[in-house]
């Protein structure tokens, strides 16, 4: 039987911390491998896909925030690009999940190689992307805002309950997948309903009343609108709600690790 308490999660990325940050440096350069730009697409992917959505629900639909500042297309972009930012740390690495581990074969063969550290190289994977947006998102703030505010360094601590729930999630779903192929398909329809109903493109008082709870339920909104606080509005997390967020995030990292390391069992059976 694998290990399944808690400090075994994170112990075996420590082990393996080097094999880690050379799969996920892999598989960054991997992505654009062959293209002309390479790197740069990881600039250029999430600036046109800002581009879409705020012609789309900045002038199309005229969605607003209703800061009192000017409400400037630009000061929208920024809002929303925040939104993007961290749903795509989340949406990227539970949309890759289920194959992680069926892309991989080869490397169940194998019985030396840590399994378990692949939702890891998915999330270090996804979080470089993410560094590259926060820099231009802060390189927008210091041209529409004029600067960044004194609480952004706490995006960090705000980002570790969605770490913590993107890596629970992952490590069920890289297992699951391996004996439901229909799991892809199901958790791809999943994200895009749950960015839809995630304070993204709106802000959360514009939801009626009567749906206000679809907010209560969605893990992400609480994530996103406090990362909109400390990283644009300049105001303090909510520190004991994030407390409670981190903690059960602890609880469902843990508990997909031991789905994970339960179904693993038969991989090399399946596959």
């Amino acid at each position: 039987m694998y290990p399944q308490r808690p400090q075994d999660a994170f112990a075996s990325l420590w082990r393996n911390r080097r094999l880690a940050l050379q799969l996920a440096r892999r598989d960054v350069v991997g992505r654009y491998k062959g293209s002309y730009l390479g790197l740069l697409w990881s600039f250029f992917n999430p600036l046109l896909m800002l581009a879409a959505y705020t012609l789309v629900f900045g002038v199309v639909f005229k969605a607003r925030w209703n800061t009192g500042a000017s409400d400037s297309k630009l000061e929208f972009a920024i809002v929303l690009f925040v939104g993007l930012l961290v749903y795509g740390i989340f949406s990227e690495c539970v949309n890759r999940a289920p194959g992680l581990v069926l892309g991989r074969a080869n490397f169940v063969k194998r019985v030396v190689f840590p399994l378990e550290i692949l939702p890891w190289v998915g999330l270090l994977s996804s979080l470089f992307h993410a560094v590259v947006n926060l820099l231009v998102l802060f390189t927008a703030m210091l041209f529409v805002f004029k600067g960044i505010p004194a609480t952004a360094p706490l995006f960090v601590l705000v980002l570790l309950p969605l770490v913590l729930f993107t890596l629970g999630i992952s490590w069920a779903l890289a297992g699951i997948g391996v004996y439901v192929r229909d799991v892809a398909q199901t958790v791809g329809v999943i994200t895009m309903a749950l960015m839809f109903v995630s304070p993204i493109f709106y802000p959360a008082a514009a939801l009626p009343e009567d749906f206000r709870w679809l907010f209560t339920v969605n893990p992400m909104a609480f994530i996103i609108e406090q990362a909109r606080d400390v990283l644009i509005w300049g105001r303090l997390p909510d520190f004991p709600q994030l407390g409670i967020y981190i903690l059960v995030g602890a609880l469902v990292a843990w508990l997909g690790f031991v789905v994970f390391q339960r179904t693993r069992v038969g991989f090399s059976d399946v596959l």
